[in-house]
């Protein structure tokens, strides 16, 4: 079955059709769609929220299965003012993207001294149809903890720019320089035992 992945982000397409191997499930992205689109409006409060406003906004314009994901940054012991939460690219009213996103979180992590412990809480849903709506955000399809340095790795991904800000806690090395890591319980997992759930 062709599932719409509510992205244009090549890196998380590519990210997610590795993830979905094995499954009856095939991914394509916006950028496929020949047919223009509203982007949905997504102010919900948790990423659940807003990964169902997405879906079902796509949805109801295509008609075709959808599925979106939703993050929310969590940073331990910051002031309120600079926990991103579900608001991780929109700052102050705007959508950063590439470096300047990569600069706003620099700047945050020299504030707390060049190193902040982070994760992700992250959410799906997947609209078949009207009455067929799966949704989930369980702990098994969120992040390990890790940090959030000031010093930038130099490899930077325009998909995932904070990738090169990342550092696994247990070892001190950038996920940059892990590319064959794999966390226990990673939330690869969580997502691929959520799709074949669905699978049928």
């Amino acid at each position: 079955m062709k599932l719409i992945y509510a992205t244009k982000n090549k890196s998380k397409l590519n990210h997610m059709s590795k993830m979905l191997e094995g499954t009856s499930f095939e991914v394509i992205g916006l950028n496929e769609i020949e047919k223009e689109l509203i982007e949905p409006i997504e102010d919900g409060i948790t990423p659940l929220e807003n990964a169902t406003k997405k879906a079902l906004g796509y949805y109801n314009q295509l008609k075709k299965p959808v599925y979106s994901t939703d993050s929310a940054l969590y940073f331990e012991n910051v002031d309120d003012e600079d926990q991103p939460g579900v608001f991780i690219k929109r700052i102050n009213g705007k959508n950063l993207k590439g470096k300047d996103f990569q600069k706003h979180y620099i700047e945050i992590a020299k504030k707390y001294g060049g190193l902040i412990k982070a994760k992700y809480m992250n959410a799906i849903c997947v609209v078949f149809n009207e009455n067929k709506i799966r949704q989930y955000s369980e702990e098994d399809i969120h992040s390990e903890e890790f940090y959030i340095v000031s010093d930038p790795h130099p490899y930077f991904e325009e998909g995932f720019p904070l990738n090169s800000l990342s550092v696994h806690i247990e070892t001190g090395k950038y996920y940059n320089d892990m590319k064959d890591y794999k966390a226990k319980g990673s939330m690869d997992e969580g997502f691929r035992k959520f799709f074949k759930s669905i699978d049928n």
